[in-house]
């Protein structure tokens, strides 16, 4: 028996089909990429690890599908990284939010972010520390200051 109060819900207000990925999906994505990227895995290594697809990999990646709090936790044990990493660099929500208002403020540079986010920055990063000889890596670290315009004081060494 319908109540008279009853009354047809719309389907976006079930779904919220159409609204995009939440913010807070796509940075705990964006976090995970940045991982397993520095740590040199494929998404098929990473989902193999785990017991998932590469393709669910590459949704929770981009944000697209949320990841449970148990597949979460396996992930930071795989990657070996604390939970709150995924959430680092995330504002501090202790500030009420204003009625719809993003929980999440996007750095203020998001071309920095983005920037650190790249595969090319991500394997650059790695290559920077498989250099075991400290004065080359410190060489190396000048050089590419340097190559992109910023003054390099030279140390002297006694």
């Amino acid at each position: 028996m319908k109540s008279k109060n009853m009354r047809p819900v719309s389907a976006n207000i079930i779904s919220r089909r159409g609204e995009g990925p939440h913010p807070i999906d796509i940075h705990v994505g964006s976090r995970l990429r940045m991982r397993r990227t520095l740590l040199g895995l494929s998404q098929e290594k990473l989902g193999e690890a785990v017991g998932i697809t590469f393709q669910q990999l590459q949704k929770y990646e981009r944000g697209a599908n949320r990841i449970s709090a148990s597949r979460l936790y396996h992930l930071s044990q795989v990657l070996d990284v604390p939970i709150g990493y995924f959430f680092e660099e995330m504002s501090a929500m202790g500030e009420p939010a204003a009625e719809g208002a993003p929980l999440v403020r996007l750095p203020e540079e998001p071309d920095e972010f983005e920037a650190m986010a790249r595969r090319e920055t991500l394997e650059l990063v790695r290559a920077y520390y498989r250099i075991t000889d400290a004065t080359i890596r410190r060489r190396a670290f000048e050089l590419i200051k340097a190559l992109g315009g910023e003054r390099v004081d030279e140390v002297h060494e006694a």
